[in-house]
Order: structure tokens, then C-alpha cells, then sequence
């Protein structure tokens, strides 16, 4: 993207190249933007079918001790989630205005075959359980596909010492492909504990990887090799958002792991195929955001649910069990103890995914003089969300302690 004199993306240059101002190249905004409405629209209307399959295939999630719900829930959203992507992607095949950025790459048709053996493994899982390994083994068959079918890391830009951009070699390239795919796939089941907190979070980090992938897209004039990544999170994002109404609290259908092993590997897969396709010619080293912006997106994305992750190995390695046995401690259990609803305790964890992933997407829009302010005045409005209760009872404490207990309570001492 273009930058400015202190080497910093300018909002200005961005509006620009956009369709119909100042005379820039096109940018299919309306179409990308039928392609992910589409999804909603069918993931919305198929989900409902999918409810009624699973629990006559008995798929259905009986509370546990460690669960928040409470009355048996019919688990294999993914598949709902999945046919609107597929859907989608067909219209956009079918689009004279997206169809061209089938053409030169297979980044599209790769996304979806990985995303059809997670979606089977993830189905499996939801009906009749894996163990950990076989579900382990399942990811790094969808992440190999990846990279296989072409999806992948070829370049690593390096802003310190004069490096520029390593170049990885087919085994590297797959090697930390795929182990950004699992770890985003991991990550996103982990968190995957309450209703409509993967699908709201999915919705948000697809919409960042958007927001990047139409920057490039107008910054390189409407370029069709640039389709792939704004094609797969537009859809992801339209799916999320379909997928939502069955999902939040309370909740008609879980996506259970089909559902959440998809977003993560579409997501690890958007910001995959972004990478691909910036380039230091393009760009140049001084612009050092635009070219690391996919391995900070992913890391942003990830970074709430990862810290859950990384927190839960560590208690539960320093309790002497294994890391993967379950337990209640999860983020989302620490801010229901708070005093936080359901409802509350998803938009909390929204607000804080919300706010370090647009904050990175932003950063290729917007100067970081604009950027930087509004993402500190966005973690104190999370930091304060998170703790309004405890505040609050703190605040109630003090105002009893200044004004005595309040008119027509009883004294028992």
C-alpha cells in the first residue's frame, strides 16, 4: 500500500484506488459483499436442517460438569457453516466480476478440499468422539492438503539487520504452514466453550482479513491474483454470521468441532494466501507493516484464545494431569465467576479479539498516529467491560461504607 513520507500507509491513498473515486481501478466491493451475504443467507437456512439431522443421528451434546449450558444441545453446526462457503465460492465462480481470480491460483479450491476432510473429521468427532491423536492427525491431513493443492508461507519478511525477505524452501514453506494452521485450528476449538463465542470471534478475525485483503486489492489496482484471500474471508465471515442467530445464547445448535476446526483452518488459510502476495519489490522494506500484517494478523487473531490455551497446559501440567483433560477454568468460565452473562461474557471476548485484530488491519489503512490512540482507547474500553463487575461491587461497598446501610435494611449484629 502506498506510504508516505515517514513510511506509513496513508487512509487517503487507500479511498482513492477505490471503485468510482478519483478515477482508481475497480474493486469488486459489491460482489465480494453478495458473496458473503450468500453465505449468511444459506449457512442461516441450512443450519436449520443440520439441527434437525443431528439429533436424529443422536449428535447431541449432554451437559457435562465442566459445560456452561444446561439442557442437551444438537452439536454439528460446521456442516451447515461449511455448505454456505461452498455455496458462495460456486456463486463467486459464477460472478464475471470474481471469476477471473479462479484463474491464476488454486488457493479457492485448495480451501475447500482441506476444509472438507476438517469438516469430516470435526463431524466424526461431534457424533461419535476421537481421541485427541486421531483428531491431531486429522488437522495436519487438512493443513498438508493445504499445502499440497498450493496454499502456503513462501516468504518471511525480515525488517531488522539488513535481511529483507527470507525465502523458504517447499519443505520450510510447508513445515510453518502447517503448523499455523494447527495452531489457529487448535486455538479456536480451545475457546469454542460458550454460545456463540467461536462463530462471533470467527466473524470478527475474517472481517480483519478482509478489511487487509481489500487494501491490497485497491493499493495494487483491482489485481485478480489478489482475489483468493478477500474471497475466503468474505465467506467465512458471511458463514460466521449466518451461523450466529442458531448460536448465541441461548443457543439451538453448536457448531461443535466441525464448525470450529473450519474456522480456524479458513482463517489460517486467508491470512496464508495474503501473504502470497505481497511482495518487497511491491511494497518496498520501508513499508514493514504491510509485509509482516498476515503473520500479525494470525498472531492477533489467535492471541486470546492462545493465552487460554498456553494458561490451561500450565495449570494443568502443574496439577500433574494431562494437558489435555478437561476442567472449568477456561477464560470464559473466569469471566462468568466475575459476575458476567453469557451474552456478556461473548461480546467481552469479541470486544477484545474486535479491537487487536482491526487495530493490525487498520494499520495498512490508516497511519499509525490514528491508529495507535484508538487501539489503547479500545483496551481500556475492553479492560473496563471485563471488569465492570467487580467495579461495580467495589463502587456499591464504598457508597454503603460513606452513607450507611441503605433505608429499611434490618441490622443482625
Amino acid at each position: 500500500m502506498s506510504v508516505d513520507g515517514t513510511g506509513v500507509t496513508t487512509a487517503a491513498s487507500w479511498v482513492l484506488a477505490a471503485p468510482g473515486v478519483g478515477g482508481g481501478a475497480g474493486v469488486p466491493f459489491r460482489e465480494l459483499l453478495l458473496v458473503g451475504l450468500s453465505a449468511a443467507a444459506i449457512t442461516y437456512l441450512i443450519t436449520s436442517a443440520v439441527r434437525v439431522v443431528a439429533i436424529r443421528a443422536g449428535a447431541v451434546a449432554v451437559p457435562r460438569a465442566r459445560d456452561v449450558h444446561v439442557i442437551p444441545t444438537p452439536r454439528l453446526g460446521g456442516l451447515g457453516m461449511f455448505a454456505g462457503i461452498v455455496a458462495a465460492v460456486a456463486l463467486a465462480a459464477n460472478l464475471p466480476a470474481l471469476n477471473r481470480g479462479f484463474a491464476y491460483t488454486n488457493d479457492i479450491g485448495a480451501v475447500i478440499a482441506a476444509g472438507a476432510v476438517i469438516v469430516i473429521v470435526g463431524a466424526i468427532d461431534d457424533r461419535w468422539g476421537l481421541d485427541a491423536l486421531t483428531k491431531f492427525v486429522g488437522q495436519l491431513t487438512a493443513a498438508g492438503v493445504m499445502v499440497v493443492m498450493g496454499v502456503s508461507w513462501i516468504q518471511i519478511p525480515v525488517p531488522f539487520g539488513g535481511i529483507g525477505t527470507v525465502v523458504l524452501d517447499p519443505f520450510q514453506s510447508g513445515l510453518l504452514t502447517v503448523a499455523i494452521t494447527v495452531t489457529t485450528i487448535n486455538a479456536v476449538n480451545f475457546i469454542d466453550g460458550l454460545d456463540g463465542l467461536a462463530a462471533g470471534l470467527g466473524l470478527i478475525a475474517a472481517s480483519a482479513i478482509c478489511l487487509f485483503a481489500l487494501g491490497l486489492l485497491a493499493d495494487r489496482g483491482g489485481d485478480v491474483s489478489y482475489y483468493p484471500p478477500a474471497l475466503i474471508s468474505v465467506a467465512l465471515a458471511g458463514a460466521c454470521l449466518g451461523f450466529l442467530p442458531h448460536n448465541f445464547s441461548p443457543a439451538r445448535i453448536f457448531m461443535g468441532d466441525s464448525g470450529a476446526m473450519l474456522i480456524g483452518l479458513m482463517l489460517a488459510a486467508a491470512a496464508t494466501s495474503a501473504s502470497g502476495r505481497i511482495a518487497v519489490y511491491a511494497y518496498g522494506p520501508a513499508d514493514v507493516v504491510t509485509l509482516l500484517l498476515p503473520l500479525i494478523l494470525v498472531a492477533a487473531i489467535i492471541f486470546v484464545p492462545l493465552l487460554d490455551m498456553l494458561m490451561a497446559i500450565v495449570r494443568r501440567t502443574r496439577a500433574g494431569v494431562g494437558f489435555y483433560t478437561p476442567d472449568k477454568m477456561h477464560l470464559h468460565h473466569r469471566l462468568l465467576e466475575l459476575g458476567h452473562s453469557q451474552r456478556r461474557v461473548a461480546v467481552i471476548i469479541y470486544l477484545w479479539v474486535g479491537v487487536l485484530a482491526f487495530s493490525a488491519a487498520a494499520s495498512t489503512v490508516f497511519p499509525m498516529s490514528v491508529v495507535a490512540p484508538v487501539f489503547a482507547g479500545g483496551l481500556v474500553v475492553a479492560m473496563l467491560a471485563t471488569m465492570a463487575p467487580r467495579l461495580s461491587r467495589r463502587f456499591a461497598e464504598l457508597r454503603t461504607a460513606h452513607h450507611g446501610p441503605v433505608a429499611g435494611s434490618r441490622r443482625t449484629d
